[in-house]
């Protein structure tokens, strides 16, 4: 082996994604759900308000409910959300070639960030590309990762060099991706008077602090529907996936899907581009759930279209942000 070889070996690039409970069981998914929601990039409120509230409310009554959900969307290969990633990070070190390790972690849940970078350590990784799959950067996910990175790091006898993908919201092949995932499910099922840009929400608080990430949903749905030459009243934004009572960026998904039969518009598509794989908030939430909301009030013809999962597009351009 060259020199050279020995020093791209020791490059690593980390795939993050959000995470996933070990099973649909009730004190698994209460496991889950207290490192998630303890997090304060997650729930910026202060923590004796909040703990009361986490450890007193919602841990108790909605570990059950959250995990019969889960259970409708596990599959053989376990969380769909944890069996993509790991597909992705597969197909990606076959694209990246062997000069370079590829490994997998969850934020919250198993495999966590720690436990990835001690092994990578151990594999005398020197440069570390960490790249958080949320295209549209905010601080309860992207900033989040960055937190667990920096924190297994300071253990680090020898720190690597670090480079992070910040986010890729407008990144042409992510645009790409996406418009050709739109325009291949319209050849089969064409007709949808409307599409649908499914975000995750955020509560309002965090943007008016000067959390981008609102923003860059918004210019992510614009880029997607000129490659589409989509008219203005052919798509809209919306945010979906709220927790609790306070106010959350607007309009909510779950109010649109009742509103759009009523305003003539029942045949639509929806996407979820803020996904880079299918997990419970596309597979139940949106697929099942919203779906159920839009036929409840009138409409006839709902189709979710899939994340880019681990589509070669998809792949091409993990590659080229590490690249």
């Amino acid at each position: 082996m060259t020199q050279h070889s020995k020093i791209k070996a020791n490059t690593a690039v980390l795939l993050t994604n959000l995470g996933t409970p070990d099973a649909p069981t009730t004190r698994a998914v209460r496991r889950y759900l207290r490192e998630f929601l303890a997090d304060p990039r997650v729930v910026n409120l202060p923590r004796f308000i909040w703990y009361p509230i986490l450890y007193g409310i919602i841990l108790p009554f909605r570990s059950s409910a959250t995990a019969r959900l889960y259970k409708s969307i596990w599959t053989e290969k376990g969380s769909p959300l944890l069996d993509i990633t790991q597909q992705q990070a597969n197909l990606l070190q076959q694209a990246l070639g062997d000069d370079v390790i590829v490994a997998a972690a969850m934020r919250y849940g198993q495999p966590n960030i720690r436990d990835v970078l001690k092994s990578l350590e151990k594999q005398q990784v020197r440069k570390l590309i960490v790249l958080p799959l949320y295209p549209q950067y905010s601080a309860s996910t992207t900033a989040s990762t960055y937190d667990a990175v920096a924190s297994a790091l300071k253990n680090w006898r020898w720190i690597p060099e670090v480079q992070w993908v910040n986010g890729y919201a407008d990144h042409p092949l992510y645009i790409e991706a996406i418009a050709q995932s739109i325009e291949a499910h319209r050849q089969e099922h064409p007709g949808a008077q409307q599409l649908i840009f499914s975000f995750h929400g955020l509560p309002k608080k965090m943007l008016t602090e000067g959390d981008p990430y609102y923003c860059f949903c918004q210019k992510t749905a614009r880029l997607v529907a000129e490659n589409l030459q989509l008219n203005p009243d052919e798509y809209q934004v919306t945010f979906q996936s709220r927790l609790g009572k306070a106010e959350w960026i607007k309009p909510y998904t779950e109010t649109v899907m009742r509103e759009l039969p009523k305003q003539g518009s029942k045949h639509i598509d929806v996407i979820s581009p803020g996904f880079s794989a299918d997990c419970l908030e596309t597979l139940e939430e949106i697929a099942q759930r919203n779906r159920d909301y839009f036929i409840d009030a009138g409409g006839e013809e709902y189709h979710y279209i899939p994340a880019l999962n681990t589509s070669n597009k998809h792949i091409e351009l993990m590659a080229e942000l590490i690249r």
